[in-house]
């Protein structure tokens, strides 16, 4: 059991225990936990330290508060590498989905929603070098084990953009589809990595509670020729996605299975 400062409040210390429980598998991924008068019984506290201590383990994402029914284990986050290959890494293609679980994994169009001067808006105005008045938005979302795992949105200096690329639910590959649509070849500018917390829109499309961390990976896309062509704003569920950056080739005996094999963007 961990050891707990004398300043540690009652309900954290309560919460580690049954964090302890679950991570020995007494609770296991699905099952319900006790109730707050049995679990008040057992520990000797009073229901409102079982409350606190439950609410405290539903905000670390350890487990699910159904009103009404329980409170039950969440299953193990799916982790996913997001790797970045510095030397190879050149030319931009996009979010590919290499040999993916489920037939329902891939990148969906969302809606096309109107650039109206909101701070994304104005920051991809500012990266493209353009008004936003000059550009077309399209956001997406990216499934991996047939859960939301990202949520994008693509700034392009060019429209109206062909209804049958921008088509709610329309299964594609986001980058190189805008790329065609424009006849340009697109090469990586820059990319850079960050953490914020998720808004309504983006909790509820990944659905995770608000606040929660997402990982942000933006950057923009130019022509061969230098000019900025495509700014992508990427918000990914930080419980289920991490960012490594490879300085050297990977091994021959790199391990498999989903994060070796499925990663949602090798970019």
């Amino acid at each position: 059991m961990a050891t707990n400062p004398p300043s540690t409040p009652l309900y954290r210390r309560l919460a580690r225990q049954l964090q302890e429980r679950i991570d020995a598998g007494a609770y296991p991924a699905g099952a319900r936990l006790p109730s707050e008068p049995e679990l008040s019984a057992e520990f000797g506290v009073n229901r409102l330290t079982v409350r606190q201590a439950v609410a405290e383990l539903e905000r670390a994402a350890v487990v699910e508060i159904r009103r009404g029914v329980g409170t039950f284990v969440r299953p193990p986050a799916v982790r996913v590498s997001i790797a970045v290959d510095p030397r190879s890494q050149r030319f931009d293609l996009g979010s590919v989905h290499a040999a993916l679980p489920d037939t329902g994994d891939g990148e969906f169009v969302l809606g096309t929603p109107p650039v109206a001067g909101s701070v994304e808006d104005e920051e991809a105005a500012r990266q493209l070098g353009r008004a936003p008045a000059e550009l077309s938005r399209v956001d997406t979302v990216i499934r991996l084990g047939g859960q939301a795992r990202a949520v994008c949105s693509y700034w392009v200096p060019f429209g109206p953009l062909p209804d049958a690329l921008v088509r709610p639910g329309r299964p594609g590959n986001l980058v190189l589809d805008l790329a065609r649509a424009a006849g340009v070849e697109l090469e990586y500018d820059w990319r850079a990595f960050g953490a914020i917390g998720a808004d309504l829109a983006d909790a509820e499309l990944l659905g995770v509670p608000p606040g929660t961390p997402l990982l942000v990976r933006e950057g923009v896309s130019c022509t061969p020729d230098g000019a900025p062509a495509l700014y992508v704003r990427r918000r990914i569920d930080g419980s289920s996605a991490r960012f490594v950056l490879n300085f050297r080739e990977p091994r021959p005996e790199a391990p498999s299975g989903p994060a070796a094999d499925t990663p949602p963007d090798s970019r």
